[in-house]
């Protein structure tokens, strides 16, 4: 166990960034001052975000403040839900053996595809036009 108070954690997902804070508490998570409810504008991101608080068994142990920013609503879920596991992890190292078989503990590194040169989109051609 870490001998701070406040265990820290930086989570990232496709353009998306979260800095996590962790300390003991009763469950409240508080995302750029808001509530995580209202936040996030559905209970799956939600759920995702709180996944590694759930197998570990520690929704009402600790309050989480996090900072997000960059990306959208989806990518952002997935960044704090990987700040909060290496928050966990920073407090207890043993947690690592639950969290890492579930696949929280490594970064998502899936993100958006360049665009590239005479396409509209990263693949997408423009019409063919035979005349």
């Amino acid at each position: 166990m870490a001998t701070s108070q406040i265990w820290l954690g930086t989570g990232r997902r496709k353009e998306s960034t979260a800095r996590v804070r962790m300390m003991k508490g009763t469950g409240k998570i508080t995302v750029n001052g808001k509530e995580i409810n209202d936040f996030f504008p559905n209970q799956f991101m939600i759920k995702d975000a709180k996944q590694g608080l759930v197998l570990t068994e520690n929704t009402e142990t600790f309050d989480i403040i996090a900072t997000l920013n960059g990306g959208g609503f989806s990518g952002q879920a997935g960044a704090l839900r990987h700040g909060i596991v290496r928050a966990l992890m920073q407090y207890d190292a043993e947690l690592r053996k639950i969290l890492k078989p579930a696949g929280l503990v490594t970064r998502d590194s899936r993100s958006k595809e360049r665009k590239k040169p005479g396409l509209k989109k990263a693949r997408k051609a423009p019409q063919f036009s035979k005349r």
